[in-house]
């Protein structure tokens, strides 16, 4: 089974419904034959050149450790990225404060300093396939969060810098808040919630 990366340039970041309709309506060209761009060239995996639009596939065992790469060919050159089975759109920014941070999901997703919009469309994939995601700057502090036990409110959300606290979130708008705060640098999220 074959998994697929498409990478273009956007002037703004975008929704990932518009991601998608770039991505279907892409797909739906011929591909161009001839030289390559110089992106293309940087890419893993088989690459396929449409009109603006660079698609990269690669197979399944592999995704998690091509997909890195190719989000980070991606931003170097500053292209949006669209990952068709996530359904997630990887803008170029706005980025968070903390440089270096990374993203990782339950699912084997790590993105070196994502953008604000994917970390709040990740959240929404919490699931028994994604149970997790968490932000992490290395060396000093983290966020994370799983789906918690049945019978209990719906999130449980641990901080760590320093020393490790946790709490129970019962929506996900509380957890898409905490995660941009910690992502911006903001630690309102500490004294709005009771952490143990």
């Amino acid at each position: 089974m074959s998994v697929e990366l498409m990478v273009w340039d956007e002037p703004v970041p975008i929704s990932r419904d518009q991601a998608r309709a770039a991505y279907l309506a892409a797909k739906k060209g011929r591909p161009v034959q001839g030289a390559l761009p110089e992106v293309a060239k940087e890419l893993p995996g088989l690459v396929t050149v449409f009109p603006g639009h660079v698609l990269v596939t690669m197979d399944l065992e592999s995704m998690d450790e091509m997909s890195g790469q190719v989000f980070t060919v991606a931003r170097a050159h500053g292209l949006v990225c669209y990952d068709p089975q996530r359904d997630l759109v990887h803008n170029v920014g706005p980025l968070g404060v903390h440089q270096g941070m990374q993203l990782h999901t339950g699912d084997g997703m790590v993105v070196h300093d994502p953008d604000l919009g994917l970390v709040h469309d990740v959240l929404a994939t919490l699931s028994a396939q994604n149970p997790f995601a968490a932000l992490v700057t290395f060396g000093h502090h983290f966020i994370q969060v799983s789906p918690a036990e049945q019978g209990e409110p719906a999130y449980e959300v641990e901080y760590k810098e320093g020393h490790m606290v946790r709490t129970l979130m019962p929506r996900l708008d509380d957890v898409r808040q905490a995660f941009h705060e910690y992502a911006t640098g903001d630690r309102s999220f500490l004294s709005r919630h009771e952490w143990s």
